[in-house]
């Protein structure tokens, strides 16, 4: 793969950052609403929401740190640890999303 100029890379990763933040958002409004009995929640979901956190940040931190020792630019290590963070998050966002 061909690298990108370093401002694409910037805006490749502020464009994943908005991303994250919009899916963690609307996990955690519906997550929120199910705990308040305002919209249907499985009983083991607050479990989950606790439970998926450390795993998807171990995975965060060693993508970044296998992205630092390689030698990456800073924008592409912010990238490389985004991402487990964004997999679970739009995950979470489609499943959650699917029960209503």
């Amino acid at each position: 793969m061909w690298a990108l100029p370093f401002y694409q890379t910037w805006l490749r990763a502020a464009g994943e950052s908005a991303a994250l933040t919009l899916d963690s958002q609307s996990v955690a409004t519906l997550r929120v609403l199910g705990l308040a009995g305002l919209r249907p929640s499985d009983a083991e979901e607050a479990l989950c929401m606790v439970l998926e956190k450390p795993a998807a940040f171990l995975a965060a931190g060693w993508a970044w740190q296998r992205a630092f020792l390689s030698g990456q630019d800073l924008p592409s290590q912010t990238l490389a640890a985004a991402q487990p963070l964004a997999r679970k998050a739009a995950a979470n966002n489609r499943r959650l999303k699917h029960r209503l």
